[in-house]
């Protein structure tokens, strides 16, 4: 079972919490990845910058890069894969990136089939609005941001125009440009 597990694709729903209107993708990924594999996936999908540490939670067990400085009970992702989880249909983990603002992705595993002849894998599916950016404080702060850039009157809005680059549409998602940048990942 473990080697052809590691051949099936694993049909991914990741939604950031806290956030509203939704931000999620639809993934496929092929089972045999390591969890830091996945990692770079969801990086590369949801729009991330990879510039804060992470964790995957699945039940009671924790994943990600142990730090011997901090005494973390992070199981390292770089030996664990995704087929290792004993995941099924409708099962969830926890995917939480930059913990000073805690964003937090629900996973859901809507599915897992065999792989179709010819396609590459990692793919995207589908998804919805864009990735909110670094830094901005989490799903508060982030809330807060996009009220500020709905307003041009807000006293802040010019300011944080330009601390945007000068350009955020929240409701922009494009597959084609995700499914780029997954295209471009070597595994």
């Amino acid at each position: 079972m473990g080697r052809a597990r590691n051949t099936l694709i694993y049909q991914l729903k990741v939604g950031l919490l806290g956030v509203k209107p939704p931000v999620w993708r639809r993934l496929e990924v092929v089972g045999g990845l390591t969890l830091a594999q996945l990692h770079e996936i969801f990086q590369a999908a949801m729009g991330w910058t990879d510039s804060h540490l992470h964790s995957f939670e699945v039940g009671a067990d924790s994943y990600g890069t142990p730090d011997p400085d901090w005494g973390s009970d992070l199981q390292d992702e770089r030996r664990v894969r995704l087929c290792q989880l004993g995941l099924s249909a409708g099962s969830r983990l926890r995917y939480t990136y930059d913990f000073g603002d805690d964003w937090q992705h629900d996973v859901l595993v809507e599915q897992i089939v065999a792989p179709e002849p010819g396609v590459a894998y990692p793919r995207c599916l589908g998804g919805r609005r864009a990735c909110p950016p670094e830094d901005c404080g989490g799903p508060w702060g982030y809330a807060e941001l996009l009220a500020v850039l709905a307003d041009p009157n807000h006293e802040d809005h010019e300011e944080r125009l330009e601390w945007m680059g000068g350009d955020f549409d929240p409701a922009d998602f494009d597959r084609e440009e995700v499914d780029l940048l997954l295209r471009s990942l070597t595994y």
